[in-house]
């Protein structure tokens, strides 16, 4: 019986990179592939959206 193995694509080069507990950087094909993303988030390139301040004031008055 053939194993079935998950193919995602590398977040920063875009290589397949096999979805298994022996590939120690998935989802990234390399430990440089790796480190280029954490530096993007070190430098703030990427970011997590928030919602301002008093965003949802108005949704609670509501009730």
């Amino acid at each position: 019986m053939t194993e079935k193995v998950k193919v995602v694509a590398c977040p920063t080069c875009g290589e397949d990179v096999a979805w298994r507990p022996e590939n120690t950087w998935r989802p990234f094909c390399s430990e440089r592939c790796k480190l280029i993303d954490l530096g993007e988030w070190a430098s703030e390139k990427y970011k997590v959206p928030v919602a301002e301040p008093g965003a949802f004031d108005d949704l609670e008055r509501r009730g």
